[in-house]
């Protein structure tokens, strides 16, 4: 059953998100009012392995959960600029390390029910450490984490950032 929509009215706009109403008829409910959030950017994250030292993760507080967690690098695609470049750029500006060629994993859609923001996820298959993170404020600290280190910290809890882990679980599942 698809949905069938009759306009849509901007409610907030900033640089990062917009908040929309949409006029949307729902197969045997009716016309409804259904709230959007449109990100304004998509993001791009990336997974570094290494053969000897694991993943690359960040530990770092996220202020709208209040929450303290690991995450891969990632952030926001700007204009002009391409989802594996983004990806390249924030390991790089994050970490200190520069990824070697990066490939893309899987493109996905987090929370499709409300929002149309869109996460790519890239492989590095290393990475050569240049320095500290230009970025500082993104991370507490930076550490390399064994594979199955990698899926006890999701097993307790310690990893809950959704593209964090849809980027483990695929590689886990799927390319190893």
């Amino acid at each position: 059953m698809k949905w069938r929509t009759f306009g849509e009215t901007t409610l907030y706009d900033n640089p990062w998100i917009k908040l929309t109403q949409v006029d949307v008829e729902v197969p045997g409910v009716g016309r409804i009012d259904h709230h959007v959030v449109r990100a304004q950017n998509e993001v791009s994250g990336t997974i570094i392995t290494d053969p000897d030292r694991g993943v690359l993760l960040l530990y770092r507080h996220r202020f709208i959960t209040n929450e303290w967690g690991w995450e891969i690098p990632a952030g926001r695609v700007d204009p002009g600029e391409t989802l594996a470049d983004a990806a390249y750029r924030e390991a790089f500006e994050e970490t200190g390390w520069r990824p070697n060629s990066i490939r893309q994993l899987t493109s996905y859609f987090p929370s499709d029910g409300l929002s149309d923001q869109q996460f790519h996820i890239f492989h590095a298959a290393g990475a050569i450490h240049e320095g500290p993170p230009s970025d500082p404020s993104e991370s507490e600290r930076i550490e390399w984490k064994a594979t199955e280190e990698c899926i006890d910290l999701l097993r307790s809890g310690e990893i809950r950032n959704g593209l964090t882990m849809t980027a483990l679980l695929w590689f886990v599942a799927l390319e190893q």
